[in-house]
């Protein structure tokens, strides 16, 4: 019997979100196992900053700025990152938001933006990129959910985040299903509270510590922590795994 094959060499990638945060550890890690890795957040966000990372470490890496919730933006992306690096067989959708409010004033608005971005954003990447995927043979594909797909975080009044991450779980499993005859996996990610720009807004930040003592492991989540399992499930390691939401949250669920 061979060894699992963890190596994601000649493979090219599209990361969404990958300026910053969990994404950006993923878009890292990924090229250090030898993906081509397409960065893709965006306008005005640090994409020359981790693409220049990834190639300055000896990778190859590309950036194209989309808005996730804009189809057509996420089809250009998509192609433009395989004309410059190669037919896409990997992706990571990563690009989320977070705000708060309570559920009974909360503006149609603000519950409106976060399930765009969060989950209708999740598709339309998916969507693209899984049309690619279908052309070149097969693929596969891990989204970032949270481990609020799960529970309803203590304190944090985010009924909008919450059930933008659950959708993410299941429309995992949905396409997971549609698409397995055709070679394509899909899977999710879900973290645990992870030390990252998103989780220094103000609701958030102050509660950081407890956070920690209340998990487990006695920590906070690095998105380092994040892509080791990110990196798993795309590679054929993981070839028989897919439908499937992967918690990383250092046992806070346990509890």
């Amino acid at each position: 019997m061979s060894a699992p094959k963890f190596t994601l060499e000649n493979k090219t990638a599209v990361v969404t979100g990958a300026s910053s945060g969990i994404g950006r550890a993923i878009a890292v890690a990924i090229a250090e196992l030898g993906a081509a890795v397409g960065c893709v957040d965006l306008p005005g966000s640090d994409l020359e900053g981790v693409t220049a990372e990834i190639k300055n470490s000896g990778g190859r890496a590309a950036y194209f700025a989309a808005d996730v919730t804009q189809p057509q933006d996420m089809i250009n992306a998509v192609a433009s990152i395989e004309q410059e690096l190669g037919a896409i067989s990997l992706a990571v959708n990563a690009a989320g938001i977070a705000n708060a409010a309570p559920a009974e004033d909360m503006p149609l608005a603000q519950w409106q933006k976060v399930l765009d971005v969060d989950l209708t954003g999740v598709f339309l990447s998916c969507q693209a990129e899984g049309n690619a995927m279908l052309r070149n043979g097969g693929g596969s594909i891990v989204n970032i959910a949270s481990m609020s797909a799960t529970i309803a975080n203590r304190g944090l009044l985010q009924a909008h985040y919450n059930t933008a991450k659950a959708g993410v779980v299941h429309l995992g499993k949905s396409l997971a299903w549609e698409w397995a005859s055709r070679g394509i996996r899909v899977n999710s990610v879900s973290p645990g509270y992870t030390n990252t720009p998103m989780t220094k807004r103000p609701e958030q930040a102050s509660a950081m510590a407890g956070y920690a003592q209340d998990t487990p492991l006695g920590r906070n989540a690095e998105p380092e922590d994040i892509a080791g399992p990110v990196a798993f499930l795309l590679s054929d390691a993981a070839a028989f795994v897919t439908g499937v939401d992967l918690l990383v949250d250092g046992g806070f669920v346990i509890w």
